[in-house]
């Protein structure tokens, strides 16, 4: 039976606020990058401190994806989601009064708890609203986008803050629209049951958490962290293949690593693409921050149109093949960038590209997820999400400085180096029919 125009509308609106929440958090990461040399003056922080700051949040929250998505399938997403966004919210006003460093970096800190609970909840309640399946394949090939959207208008407003205003206004955002969510959310979103029985795999749970946020951490700033991030990984391995109760089942994500990987690569593609170019145009081309920001904006509307294409591409050609095409555009958008003289046209076809793979990923890795591992599903991808950044960055990033002392060949030697490892992927993508 069709649906009537008023279960359209309610339905129209819970997709937006959900969609509103997944953009707020990711963005959220990237929300103060601009901003940090202003943060550091009115504070008084060091070097070192204001590195912590800058990726606290994002350790907490890629830190505690596992566990939030398992917790959202124990105590049903909507609960879950309330939560999550109420610590958010709170941490945000905190963030916005800081009076120094240290309530500063807690509030971050903070602020990832949060979004660790409510990232997968949201992803996890779009399959209540869209029950049926052809209408939330094209939902989640949106959603895929979301994220790409999320990190640029992160990077736009911070540019702004730096620019017109104080540093404390960018966590007025997140705090409004997590305001709204926990108004909103008890009438809009279906209430849900818990997915799931059973128990929280507490020493699952710590494995994850320490390994992940050890490997967050190490990537940026440490080769010892980074080590004793994996080893802590192995052994959650480990523990997970003897649990009966498995925080994350390992056929789980064995059966869904192309998409996953391939949404870790694109994230890394993304962050790095981005700072490198932010960085050529300002130290190089002589750019300020807003100008520089005013070009990021660039992607938006390649990113808009992928999200609007890729739902229906995906279901007359199938996420594999849409996948595969994602990969070889943003390869071409990568191999474009790589000469920055003319970098906008590569942002054009590099953001078209990396859209589209998120969408078609996003629709694969959440394909034929039962609703009892719905927020499984939605920490797992976020958490790919989450480590490819800090991944991307410090490889490609080694790589430019180890290829030139000339800034600008190193820069784009990267970018090709980049560009070089979505062909492979596509071709292994091609290579493995498995992949749906």
């Amino acid at each position: 039976m069709r649906p009537d125009n008023r279960t359209i509308g309610l339905e129209r609106a819970t997709l937006i606020l959900l969609g509103t929440v997944q953009v707020t958090l990711i963005a959220s990461i990237t929300l103060i990058t601009v901003a940090l040399p202003q943060i550091q003056h009115d504070l008084g922080a060091d070097p070192p401190d204001l590195v912590l700051v800058a990726s606290a949040y994002g350790l907490s929250f890629g830190g505690l994806l596992l566990l939030g998505g398992r917790l959202a399938d124990l105590f049903g997403p909507r609960r879950a989601l309330i939560a999550g966004m109420t610590v958010f919210g709170a941490a945000s006003a905190v963030a916005a009064a800081a009076p120094g460093l240290g309530v500063l970096l807690a509030a971050r800190l903070g602020e990832g708890v949060g979004a660790a609970l409510a990232a997968p909840a949201a992803m996890a309640l779009v399959g209540d609203v869209l029950p049926d399946r052809r209408r939330y394949g094209r939902a989640m090939a949106v959603w895929g986008v979301l994220s790409s959207s999320g990190a640029t208008a992160g990077n736009v407003l911070s540019g702004v803050a730096a620019t017109w205003m104080s540093w404390r206004w960018l966590f007025l955002l997140p705090l409004a629209v997590a305001i709204v969510t926990v108004a909103a959310a008890r009438r809009l979103v279906p209430e849900g049951l818990p997915r799931s029985g059973g128990r929280i795999d507490w020493p699952g749970a710590f494995l994850a958490t320490a390994g992940l946020g050890a490997l967050l951490y190490g990537l940026g700033h440490s080769a010892w962290a980074v080590a004793i991030g994996l080893a802590v990984l192995v052994l959650f391995g480990l523990v997970e293949h003897h649990s009966p109760v498995p925080l994350t089942p390992l056929p789980f994500v064995r059966g869904r690593a192309l998409p996953l990987i391939a949404t870790a690569l694109t994230a890394a593609a993304m962050a790095t693409a981005f700072y490198l170019l932010a960085l050529y145009l300002q130290q190089v081309r002589g750019l300020s921050p807003l100008r520089t920001s005013m070009v990021l904006l660039l992607p938006a509307p390649a990113l808009a149109a992928a999200g609007v294409l890729a739902g229906p591409l995906i279901a007359r050609l199938g996420a594999r093949r849409v996948m595969i095409a994602g990969l070889v555009v943003t390869a071409a958008g990568l191999f474009l960038l790589a000469r920055l003289g003319l970098p906008y046209a590569g942002l054009v076809v590099f953001s078209l590209g990396a859209g589209t793979t998120f969408a078609a990923a996003t629709v694969s890795a959440m394909d034929g997820v039962p609703a009892e591992q719905a927020g499984l599903a939605g920490g797992v991808l976020n958490s790919a999400m989450e480590i490819g950044p800090p991944a991307g960055l410090t490889l490609l990033t080694s790589l430019a400085a180890a290829h030139s002392r000339d800034v600008p060949a190193g820069y784009a030697f990267a970018l090709r180096a980049a560009a070089i490892a979505f062909v492979l992927t596509a071709l292994t993508a091609l290579l493995r029919r498995g992949t749906k």
